[in-house]
């Protein structure tokens, strides 16, 4: 290993990630070494690290190759892997432009939960094609102290549990995972949302995202929280025939959720790089050590 390792760190509506380009795959960034990379105080900091790898170099993505030549290999703030990330595929997308690896326009990610597609547009926004949302049956519950909401299981290809609430300070500090029953319907753990109305397809939302506790923004989970709230409010696009479009303010942001007939769901929000170093190897020897 080189003494010393290229890093980047970028945001997507104030959801950020460490990113290390790594595209043969030489690193092995083991969850202690991903926890101190996204400690905020004693490592570089982040909700998240993004991974960037060629497909073909990746055990896991090899497959994805013809169709993407570069994989997302996520991973949680607590070095947890995850399936996949909304925002984080928007950074990962902004990290290929400003190294020159792709131009505007659209290009394919692959990730743990299928190949993404891709549109960065002119005016610095980024679309990315998410995929259908799973909706499995069974009713769930969401608690917080004493009170408790029934919520939505909604998969975006990571599991998700929508509760829609009166004001978002029920949903307390978010510093642990709020408990859901049953346990069953999430054995991998779960992303966790709770929502309120702002105004006609215009929701704002907060979220515990498993591994990394309460963020700033969950693309992920802004899509699942639009597709609640279109069913909860009787929209279905495979039904009408009419995309769906909803705006969900984060704390750290907005983002655009759409719904098409076909079921795929498109999320167009900002995603920016703010700066780029080194990690020095060394340091990251002891920190894991």
């Amino acid at each position: 290993m080189s003494t010393r390792i290229a890093f980047l760190k970028g945001h997507g509506t104030e959801n950020d990630f460490v990113i290390v380009p790594d595209p043969e795959n030489a690193l092995d960034l083991s969850p202690a070494a991903v926890a101190a990379l996204c400690d905020r105080r004693a490592g570089i900091g982040g909700d998240g690290v993004l991974h960037v790898v060629r497909s073909a170099a990746h055990p896991e993505a090899r497959e994805m190759a013809a169709e993407a030549e570069w994989f997302m290999d996520y991973r949680n703030g607590d070095g947890s892997v995850a399936e996949m990330c909304g925002n984080g595929v928007r950074v990962f997308a902004r990290y290929l432009q400003h190294a020159g690896h792709v131009a505007e326009g659209d290009l394919t990610i692959a990730t743990r939960a299928g190949v993404r597609t891709v549109h960065l547009a002119k005016d610095g926004d980024v679309t990315v094609g998410m995929g259908a949302a799973r909706l499995p049956e069974g009713e769930v519950t969401v608690a917080v102290g004493e009170r408790s909401w029934p919520a939505r299981n909604v998969n975006m290809g990571n599991p998700h549990a929508v509760a829609f609430v009166a004001d978002l300070a029920h949903a307390g500090d978010l510093y642990t995972a709020p408990p859901v029953s049953p346990a069953a319907a999430y054995p991998d753990g779960v992303n966790v949302e709770f929502v309120v109305d702002r105004g006609p397809r215009h929701v704002a939302m907060r979220v515990h995202e498993r591994g990394s506790g309460e963020t700033r923004s969950c693309g992920t989970g802004a899509c699942a929280v639009a597709v609640a709230a279109a069913r909860r409010d009787g929209t279905d696009p495979a039904v009408t025939g009419t995309p769906a479009t909803y705006t969900v303010d984060l704390p750290g942001g907005r983002l655009v959720i759409t719904e098409r007939p076909d079921g795929e769901i498109e999320m167009t929000g900002p995603a920016v790089i703010v700066a780029e170093g080194e990690i020095d190897a060394d340091w990251l020897a002891r920190a894991v050590g």
